[in-house]
């Protein structure tokens, strides 16, 4: 059973919230991208009869309304509802509010302010749904019918009775088929809910990667360079440099930022579930799995995976990743079925993987896989002409959290977050902003953390620099190899590093980078 996109864009849909801009803003959302069939009300009691009337496919309704609250609503429109089905996406700005919602019978619910590529997404899956449950209804009906008729013939004909029993099992075929395909894509969406729910859970270390400094300049370029492309990108650098931030940068960027990009963080899954977690798992498949459970790279298949802290997966699993980034493929934990996935991966470490190879800890042919296009993260402390821009931007972000009007910092305190060393990385600024905020008074930030000294030696940052040309001398070589040796055109080495080719010459000299006969 197909939807077709004419189908999906002449849903009948119903805006329902109580400020005009918000509707307004929905109605644009959903003309420019192409729904044909929208209408809006900012007043609650009228929704019911008018979805008695109109029947709609979907209602996107605000929980908190005057006079009437969205819960009431769903109340009036559970008790006039026939079909069992309650077509309704929720909006608000109340994280408490969502499970609410959705134990109330709403299906999904969206967020202010809006994620517009989000509220995309999530009105998209929601239609599928529905539109689906209504063909299976027609498909329902219509095979009824045929069936009182068919039974009515046979009365009447012996002779068609072959005939009737086998249109009867295509029918039954046809809908046994319908019936899995709704099953699977429930089964999908409610995974993608649990999922997203943690998602909402999780706060962020930060919204967006802030500064202006060179080594910012150069990082982004490189992302511009690689995120149209499906190369796999393996982030390196500390702890608290914003990896997670260029990780969801790179896939808005890319051809797959309308599908969905799953982040899984290697290091805080429990070791005997990171399989079932990655891969998912069927009934039954070890004790206490009481369902089955689609895992991390189904929900991803058609778009991008991120796999943060991939240094601490286990070795015995590094086997089986290694098998999904090479040939796209996996099976549930209790299943024989081989599952096929489309996604791009990009991982991220702090660890240092060519030492985890030498010392045994990382595949050696998986860390070749995944280090396709590395880009390493500059600490805060190489780029300290970005300090006072972050700050400004965690006071903004505080000063809305907490309800504190900080205008301004001390000269004391601009100083004194100048010359620290930061070896926690703007996740540590972070934090010292959010503690400061906290207790200034006034208009001023002051900083009452005292800052101890945590310079690190020239010697130390000489063997950075030198761990750094070592790792750029041998991914040169091994794309080198990979190539022939060929520098230009469509297959050179220079095109897969995104060099120009004399960028890349100067780079061999450099490294002396010989071709051995």
């Amino acid at each position: 059973m197909i939807l077709t996109e004419t189908e999906i864009l002449s849903a009948n849909i119903l805006i329902v919230d109580d400020q005009e801009t918000y509707v307004a803003l929905l109605e644009q959302l959903l003309s420019d991208s192409g729904y044909s069939r929208v209408s809006s009300t900012m007043n609650p009691q009228e929704v019911c009869a008018l979805h008695t009337e109109n029947h709609y496919d979907l209602i996107l309704l605000d929980l908190q309304m005057p006079v009437m609250s969205g819960f009431q609503v769903m109340e009036g429109l559970t008790a006039g509802n026939h079909d069992g089905y309650l077509p309704v996406l929720v909006i608000t700005a109340q994280p408490d509010h969502k499970l609410r919602a959705l134990q109330a019978g709403a299906k999904d619910f969206i967020s202010k302010p809006f994620d517009l590529l989000e509220v995309k997404t999530r009105i998209r899956n929601m239609l599928e749904v529905r539109l689906l449950y209504s063909k299976l209804e027609n498909y329902n009906k219509v095979l009824e019918q045929t069936v009182r008729k068919r039974t009515g013939d046979l009365l009447n004909s012996n002779a068609r009775l072959t005939l009737e029993i086998d249109e009867r099992k295509v029918a039954e075929e046809s809908l046994q088929h319908a019936f899995v395909e709704i099953r699977e894509l429930k089964e999908r969406l409610q995974a993608e809910n649990v999922y997203l729910r943690q998602e909402v859970a999780r706060e962020y270390n930060f919204g967006e990667v802030i500064g202006q400094s060179s080594a910012l300049a150069r990082l982004f370029s490189l992302v511009e360079q690689v995120a149209p492309m499906n190369a796999t990108v393996l982030l390196l650098g500390e702890t608290g440099t914003g990896k997670g931030v260029v990780a969801r940068a790179i896939h808005s960027r890319s051809a797959r930022k309308n599908k969905p990009l799953i982040t899984v963080n290697c290091a805080t899954l429990p070791a005997n579930l990171v399989e079932s977690e990655l891969f998912g798992r069927e009934r039954g498949a070890f004790t206490g799995s009481d369902g089955r459970q689609i895992g991390r790279f189904e929900l991803a298949d058609g778009g991008t995976i991120f796999l943060d802290e991939i240094g601490e997966m286990p070795l015995d699993l590094q086997c089986k990743l290694l098998r999904v980034v090479q040939d796209g493929e996996f099976e549930r934990l209790g299943s024989p079925r081989t599952i096929k996935t489309d996604v791009r991966i990009i991982a991220a470490t702090n660890r240092n993987l060519a030492e985890e190879v030498q010392n045994g800890r990382f595949r050696e042919d998986l860390f070749y896989r995944l280090n396709v296009f590395p880009l390493t993260m500059p600490p805060l402390r190489h780029r300290m002409e970005d300090i006072s821009l972050l700050v400004d931007h965690f006071i903004i972000k505080f000063n809305k959290k907490i309800g504190k009007r900080i205008e301004s910092v001390s000269p004391e305190a601009a100083t004194a977050l100048q010359k620290y060393h930061w070896p926690g990385n703007v996740r540590e600024l972070e934090s010292v902003i959010e503690r400061a905020v906290i207790t200034s008074r006034g208009t001023t930030l002051q900083v009452l953390d005292r800052f101890y000294p945590c310079v690190k030696s020239v010697e130390s940052d000489e063997q950075d620099v030198k761990i750094l040309a070592d790792l750029e001398q041998h991914h040169i070589l091994q794309v080198l190899l990979k190539t022939g040796w060929r520098i230009d055109g469509k297959k050179g080495a220079a095109l897969l590093l995104g060099l120009n080719p004399s960028t890349l010459r100067a780079r061999m000299r450099k490294h002396g980078i010989v071709r051995s006969l």
